[in-house]
């Protein structure tokens, strides 16, 4: 009776079906899932993935891994899978600073994320703008009091020039001005014509002020577009390399089977 209990035991036993981790992702199915992550954190500009986004995400990789229940991916378990290998990522990555380069890592996702997380931290601290070296107000000529006395002519006709609000009529321009009350009202003319010369110099270096401003935020625009580009080329590369590996060995398998 011993004997057959103990036989009945190792049947039981030998006939459970092993277990098996819903999530267990391919190392396949894992690049696949970098690439399709990668390519949308870029086109977010290194922002964070909505739902909708991931649900992208999911698609993509169910497309060449998911034909059947156990390697069908949700969004859910994409974020989760990209969560674990930043962690991955960290540890790699502190273990290489530790050591101070003298260690690599042989993790064979670590150059991908590390081309995506690093260059997102250092675009982070590069984020402050450089501020634009404006031009200095030049100070106005000081007012030479005897050459307006000796020339007052070209005086008056520089306050008509400046726009002067005031017009006189007739009758008081035949009014004899006495040499105080003639230099008071150039004086207050000049004061005006210099004030305008003023108005209209803040409004052109304003316009330079305001012209540096655009072209610099062109001249960022132009660099983040160029890196977008130049990573989505980047991706798309990895991923007919992936394509490529997948079919030879699909092609083996099919030879040994």
């Amino acid at each position: 009776m011993g004997e057959i209990t103990e036989s009945s035991t190792q049947v039981t036993m030998s006939s459970r079906p092993l277990p098996f981790r819903e999530d267990c992702w391919s190392e396949q199915a894992t690049w696949t899932l970098v690439d399709a992550w990668g390519r949308r954190y870029m086109e977010l500009n290194r922002g964070n993935l909505r739902q909708k986004d991931w649900q992208r995400v999911s698609d993509s990789v169910n497309a060449l891994h998911g034909h059947s229940r156990k390697t069908h991916r949700t969004d859910v378990q994409c974020k989760n899978r990209i969560d674990t290998l930043k962690k991955k990522y960290k540890v790699e990555k502190a273990k290489i600073i530790e050591s101070n380069g003298t260690l690599t890592s042989s993790w064979p996702f670590f150059e991908r994320l590390d081309m995506l997380i690093e260059n997102s931290d250092k675009k982070v601290t590069s984020a402050v703008v450089t501020p634009v070296s404006l031009p200095q107000k030049r100070q106005l000529p000081a007012f030479d009091e005897s050459c307006f006395r000796r020339n007052y002519s070209a005086v008056a006709a520089a306050a008509a020039a400046g726009g002067g609000e005031e017009d006189y009529d007739d009758e008081e321009e035949d009014v004899e001005m006495t040499e105080e009350s003639w230099e008071e009202d150039g004086m207050r003319r000049l004061a005006k014509a210099i004030e305008s010369f003023g108005e209209i110099y803040e409004r052109v270096e304003g316009m330079k002020q305001r012209q540096m401003v655009e072209l610099e935020k062109q001249r960022m625009q132009f660099a983040k577009d160029l890196e977008v580009q130049r990573m989505q080329l980047f991706m798309d590369t990895q991923v007919q390399l992936e394509k490529i590996k997948h079919t030879k060995l699909s092609g083996s398998n099919d030879l040994y089977s």
